[in-house]
């Protein structure tokens, strides 16, 4: 019988014969083993002898063990192990096995885990805020099988919220989509993502963008900025200077009270923050207008602190304490008769406009730039430090416009500095 004969056993000769080893061709072998036979198939990988088991002969027969060495054969000849493949196909129908009792808060909970593990996220409020939205706003589908969440599901969770409290709503959804995307990725579900948005819940919700009650940071109008800044000049305090210098530079809070000295460059009259802590995780190059060089001249120093806006006790300042600075200032407008610093486009519950937030003076930066300057919008985006054009466009246009918005930042600062208009 040749080497490479292959099918050259049968059912009866199987039956009849008392060997401890019997050939069928092709790399298949039935072996003894105590009291029963099972089925080999033996093959070189990589120039090394393997074995694998087929299984046993009261539950395997002869044809389909001649159908699984086959299969073996075809990966072989793809050059791929069968050992190894066989143990990665078990290791996902193990996990679709489990999924069927792994609950969506289980899922989440260790989805979130393993984003802090590998330093994903840039702060604690990140993870906490994960944390809050898909335990709190999620938590009437926690017990729910993963495998076994549905749009209705989704729809329970959002629809009290949509409308209401849309920002929290919009998260909550983003959350929901990737989580599940994760876990479709892993094998545990399969379909379409219930809580996508483009060709799925659009259709049910209305647009985030079409609800009238969604409000934004409340804004001051920037042809109040001129009077503001004037007055806010003459406020003492590391809040009154921090809150300066966020309007001066357009941006956000957080960004600008973890600000360290190693970050200014007084010579190119530049402040880079770097990557971990800007929202877009990319580092961003901010001009320093005449205006916000003064101003940082003008801040003391203190020994050992590295922050340039230090709170009293030597931390990152709050950002309570810049509002508190712009409720200050409210205060003492009403005192004087005046209708203060509020935006005139939003109202609060009892119908009265809502005062401008630290937030707000970037809308007023970007309102300024569109209505009172012929600056290209992209580049009052750029100044922001928001992503503009899509991924394509973005990877084509490496550059930040450091020059141009040198000039644009000079600009404004210029405005908030002119004499306000009687």
């Amino acid at each position: 019988m040749g080497s490479h004969t292959k099918n050259a056993l049968t059912v009866k000769a199987i039956a009849s014969s008392k060997a401890k080893k019997l050939r069928d061709g092709g790399g298949l072998w039935l072996v003894r083993k105590g009291v029963g036979r099972y089925w080999i198939f033996d093959f070189r990988y990589n120039g090394k002898r393997r074995e694998m088991g087929l299984g046993p002969l009261h539950t395997v027969g002869l044809a389909e063990a001649r159908r699984k060495a086959e299969d073996a054969r075809v990966l072989l000849r793809q050059g791929t192990d069968p050992v190894e493949h066989r143990r990665g196909a078990g290791a996902i129908e193990a996990a679709k096995a489990s999924a069927s009792v792994k609950t969506f808060g289980d899922y989440a909970d260790a989805y979130i885990d393993a984003a802090i593990k590998a330093g994903r996220w840039r702060g604690a409020k990140t993870e906490a805020g994960w944390r809050n939205t898909l335990t709190k706003h999620a938590a009437a589908i926690r017990t729910k099988a993963i495998t076994d969440i549905d749009v209705q599901d989704v729809l329970s969770v959002l629809r009290p919220l949509w409308g209401e409290k849309q920002e929290t709503a919009e998260k909550l959804r983003e959350r929901l989509e990737r989580v599940l995307d994760s876990a479709r990725v892993e094998g545990l579900r399969a379909g379409e993502n219930p809580a996508a948005w483009k060709g799925n819940l659009e259709h049910v919700l209305h647009k985030p963008d079409d609800l009238t009650n969604t409000a934004n940071h409340p804004a001051l109008p920037y042809s109040q900025m001129p009077i503001f800044m004037k007055k806010l000049a003459a406020i003492e305090g590391t809040g009154a200077r921090a809150l300066e210098f966020t309007i001066f530079t357009a941006a956000r809070s957080g960004e600008v009270r973890g600000t360290t000295w190693s970050e200014i460059d007084f010579e190119r009259k530049l402040w880079t923050v770097p990557a971990k802590r800007m929202k877009e995780g990319r580092e961003h190059r901010v001009p320093l207008s005449d205006a916000a060089i003064k101003l940082l001249r003008a801040v003391p120093r203190f020994e050992g602190i590295n922050l340039v806006f230090p709170a009293v006790r030597g931390g990152e300042l709050s950002d309570m304490t810049l509002s508190a600075t712009i409720k200050r200032m409210q205060v003492a407008e009403l005192k004087a008769g005046r209708v203060g610093w509020v935006d005139p486009k939003q109202l609060d519950a009892d119908g009265k406009p809502r005062v401008a937030t630290p937030h707000g003076f970037r809308s007023a930066f970007k309102d300024w730039t569109i209505e009172a300057t012929d600056y290209p919008s992209e580049l009052g985006e750029a100044a922001l430090a928001h992503a503009v054009g899509d991924a394509v466009e973005r990877a084509y246009r490496r550059g930040d416009a450091l020059d141009k918005r040198r000039v644009l930042m000079s600009d404004w600062a210029d405005y908030c500095a002119s004499l306000p208009k009687a």
